[in-house]
């Protein structure tokens, strides 16, 4: 460092030709944002990497097949942020857990990682013959950017970093044989979950979305860049649909009412459930429990069990249990 101008030697190894470019971006804005530092140099030295024998258990080939045992993977999405999505999709995975199906969740929101907070896991996954061992909740499988970085880190990263990142959960991550993957997309309809969706071969997509029209508006794109991508839509959950005051006992619709149910029925799918908005839910979600209030709320607690039975159906899985 000279004065403010800071000097920085990167040697990257890297397949992809874009790669070294996004690094280099990347650590150019995070030195640029340092106190007292008015310019970032930046040396890249690139090189292909040298090929390493095979290990027992050796990832898949880049451009192979992934998740090969996985028989259904399911991706939770919502074109805003906001809605809630990351809370279903843990409760979705939670409940077709309880229905005797063997689960993973992978959190591929990158910028807004969920995972880490709603399970209360704050662990470092192990490493295991160059495969990446996702962390467990109760049996269940999971997977979050959050795992790796400190809450607080800022992900500045562009599109080709974002997509490396997304790679390596697919194919770095000994998520094994599993009945359902279910994957909880980044909100909105850009290139990163475009890519996600048609590298994933999805099995389905739910949309999660609140009644309110400006919420709405973004969950139809969603629908149509699933529709483009020839992913079967498994069908809407319209959350925080109602909230019923502690108090007197009455029902105040916060978000409007009734637009998800609409919208389904104008796309000709299913609406999976109305989810109340709890406010139990929200303090157990900040508490990493949310699955004690999804358990013991009856309210909460049918309305995913049926969305859980629903999505199974749609995908061709045998539950075990029935009624829990």
């Amino acid at each position: 460092m000279t004065g403010d101008v800071v000097e920085v030697f990167v040697t990257v190894a890297a397949r992809d030709p874009e790669t070294p470019g996004a690094i280099e971006d990347s650590v150019a804005s995070a030195v640029r944002g340092m106190p007292g530092v008015k310019e970032a140099r930046v040396h890249m030295t690139w090189s292909q990497p040298v090929s390493a024998p095979a290990q027992p258990h050796s990832r898949p080939a880049p451009d192979g097949p992934i998740l090969e045992d996985v028989r259904a993977k399911i991706a939770v999405a919502s074109g805003k942020g906001g809605v809630g999505k990351s809370t279903v999709a843990a409760g979705l995975a939670w409940s077709l857990q309880r229905l005797g199906l063997t689960v993973g969740l992978a959190d591929f929101d990158i910028y807004g990682p969920s995972v880490p907070t709603l399970f209360g896991i704050h662990d470092r996954p192990r490493v295991l013959d160059n495969m990446i061992l996702p962390l467990e909740r109760d049996g269940m499988k999971l997977m979050s950017m959050g795992f790796l970085v400190e809450p607080e880190t800022p992900m500045i990263w562009r599109g080709p970093m974002v997509h490396q990142a997304a790679e390596q959960f697919l194919r770095d991550v000994a998520w094994g044989a599993l009945d359902v993957l279910i994957v909880d997309l980044p909100p909105g309809t850009g290139d990163a979950q475009m890519t996600l969706s048609q590298r994933i071969q999805l099995n389905g997509a739910v949309i999660v979305s609140t009644p309110q029209d400006l919420a709405l508006i973004d969950a139809r794109k969603g629908v149509a860049m699933f529709q483009k991508l020839n992913v079967p839509i498994l069908g809407i959950v319209e959350n925080m649909s109602s909230f019923r005051c502690p108090h007197c006992g009455g029902e105040s619709h916060i978000f409007g009412h009734g637009g998800a149910a609409d919208e389904a029925a104008k796309l000709g799918c299913p609406l999976l459930g109305k989810l109340p908005l709890v406010p139990q839910l929200v303090a157990a979600a900040d508490a990493g429990e949310p699955m004690l209030a999804i358990e013991t709320i009856p309210e909460l607690h049918s309305v995913f069990r049926s969305m859980a039975e629903q999505v199974a159906a749609q995908v061709g899985l045998s539950v075990t249990v029935k009624g829990v």
